[in-house]
């Protein structure tokens, strides 16, 4: 039971982030890339489920590309 319960518990903080990624303001995003915490600062412009990778545009037009796994936080 305590396996099914862990389960369900990841899958509805799953939800919770994907729905706060689906929403269309300013985030920032704190994550590992090569062993070192960054963070980048912009909006959606493509989530990609099948490839686990979130791409965010900053104000410079630049396109960052996040690994769904190094996600350390959203704000």
């Amino acid at each position: 039971m305590a396996l099914l319960c862990g389960t369900w518990i990841r899958k509805e903080i799953n939800i919770m982030i994907l729905k706060e990624l689906t929403k269309n303001r300013q985030i920032t995003i704190s994550y590992y890339k090569d062993g070192l915490l960054s963070t980048c600062k912009g909006r959606i412009y493509n989530l990609d489920l099948q490839q686990q990778s979130l791409f965010i545009k900053d104000g410079h037009q630049q396109i960052c590309s996040i690994r769904l796994a190094s996600i350390k936080g959203i704000c």
